[in-house]
């Protein structure tokens, strides 16, 4: 490849990494709109918000769109328009799903919309089911079970598994509606959610398997249990619970008023009038389906709609390492050498579970993050990047291993970070210190720069831990460098040994 073609690839991956994408998501209880920016696989949220427009709360009595509804949703198109245009947004995708698609009326929305300036897209029951299965695959690659997309006006399911969406079915299930139902009898109810539920095929085939929450009533009853459990991470994204945890939130509800609701951290108090029904079907459903955990996924459609678009090569990639090493080239002080630093402290964990090993590139590709940060708080800012970082693809567990690793190396010492080691087990929180300490050595020694990577190694050697430096750079081993060269063998049990040649 000549040089003029590289030039040219390197200004396109530039420009298509600056390109600004906004979701117009035009629902059944709400309508959003949410900016994007950065790698196609895991871009940055530059703007979100919301209007509770209640699009689908009178489709059960009505069938139509309310007016009042109507006016809400318009003025909200409106100023998103206008934002978009603000924002010098490069396209806006635009889709409408269940109670556009069912109402009467749903035909003079398209039009207002139309007249603003956006091409909607009324997207099918069964397409909404494999955009939000996309959605949990984006942000979940190992998922393999029923994703349930529960909006205001349906109730999408979608088998998924390695990477595939397999059947997927749509029902008028949606929050909104639930509410009108159970008041015809909670029997009949039942009657009718299993009937429709059958139609899945799903009594034996998906026995068993994770159930993947999606959508804005599920995630706040994860909001409710993670209060109640007195969870220690404010990340939904896969959030783990019992199946028995749903028919619990059932009865918390009905313990429960909007004022003691209000003070759930994170909880969107336009939520709380349908809490009850959600949590309601959830019980129903992880009880048919014998769900084996519910898990939450941030994504949903709008991220699956993304990922729809992109090829196989870039959706098999790491949305963990692509995300941090995105966030860590953007904040380095010189060149982003996250691959070489991680490549520089393998050897030394080569014994690492394999799972482990992508956690601790992650924090390589963030090794730079906190160098701008005041020099007291660069390792509360490496934590809090780690820990609360907008990463998809992790676990709670591993976060705190993330977070501890920075927190080691922007300098937190050998200690636990304050409030840590309640997820990840003693045995990872301490070789995420190890972890924090290799990286803290291999960036002192080389300044954060390349070639003093390039021309050193690090390895155990029996009892010793060895750093051989090239005979030409060896002035670079300074007392600082040496310090840190023992705290990292100290900490393995080994004696520091530094060889040049």
């Amino acid at each position: 490849m000549d040089k003029e073609t590289i030039t040219r690839s390197g200004q396109a991956r530039k420009k298509h990494a600056t390109q600004r994408t906004a979701i117009v998501d035009i629902g059944s209880n709400s309508i959003r709109l949410v900016v994007y920016q950065g790698p196609v696989r895991v871009p940055a949220i530059l703007f979100n918000e919301k209007v509770m427009a209640g699009l689908g709360r009178e489709l059960s009595t009505t069938g139509a769109i309310a007016e009042e509804s109507m006016k809400l949703a318009i003025r909200g198109l409106e100023r998103f328009h206008r934002l978009c245009m603000e924002m010098e947004v490069d396209s806006i995708k635009t889709f409408a799903t269940a109670a556009v698609r069912d109402a009467s009326n749903g035909k003079d929305l398209l039009k207002a919309a139309g007249a603003i300036g956006y091409d909607v897209q009324v997207l099918q029951g069964e397409e909404e089911a494999e955009l939000a299965a996309l959605g949990v695959i984006s942000g979940i690659p190992e998922a393999k079970g029923i994703v349930g997309d529960l909006g205001g006006g349906s109730l999408e399911l979608a088998m998924v598994d390695k990477g595939r969406v397999l059947e997927r079915f749509s029902f008028p299930l949606g929050v909104l509606r639930v509410a009108d139902l159970r008041s015809k009898g909670q029997d009949k109810l039942k009657r009718q959610v299993r009937k429709m539920l059958k139609k899945t095929g799903w009594d034996k085939q998906a026995q068993e398997l994770p159930f993947y929450l999606v959508g804005g009533s599920w995630r706040s009853l994860a909001r409710l249990d993670m209060f109640d459990s007195h969870y220690p991470l404010p990340v939904i994204h896969k959030y783990e619970m019992e199946p028995r945890r749903a028919q619990r939130l059932v009865s918390r509800l009905a313990q429960l008023n909007r004022d003691k609701l209000k003070n759930v951290p994170g909880l969107s108090s336009s939520r709380i009038p349908t809490l009850k029904d959600a949590a309601w079907l959830l019980s129903m459903l992880v009880r048919y389906l014998n769900s084996s955990k519910m898990v939450v996924s941030a994504y949903g459609v709008r991220e699956g709609l993304l990922f729809q678009n992109i090829n196989k090569q870039e959706a098999a990639r790491d949305p963990l390492l692509l995300g941090t090493e995105d966030a860590g080239a953007a904040q380095s002080r010189f060149p982003a050498n996250s691959k070489l630093l991680g490549k520089w402290i393998s050897e030394i964990f080569s014994d690492d579970p394999a799972e482990w090993h992508r956690i601790r590139q992650a924090a390589c590709n963030l090794a730079d993050v906190a160098w701008r940060a005041n020099p007291n708080f660069r390792a509360e800012r490496g934590l809090e990047i780690g820990l609360h970082g907008n990463w998809v693809g992790i676990s709670g567990p591993e976060r705190e291993m993330l977070g501890q690793a920075l927190y080691t190396s922007f300098g937190g010492g050998n200690n636990v970070f304050p409030g840590g080691g309640k997820l990840a087990s003693e045995e990872a929180t301490q070789r995420a210190i190890s972890w924090g300490l290799a990286m803290r050595l291999g960036q002192r020694l080389s300044g954060g720069t390349r070639n003093p990577l390039e021309q050193t190694h690090i390895r155990k050697a029996g009892k010793k831990l060895e750093l051989t430096i090239a005979s030409e750079l060896v002035h670079l081993y300074g007392d600082a460098v040496a310090k840190r060269h023992g705290h990292l063998a100290n900490i393995l049990g080994l004696e520091p040994v530094m060889e040049s040649v």
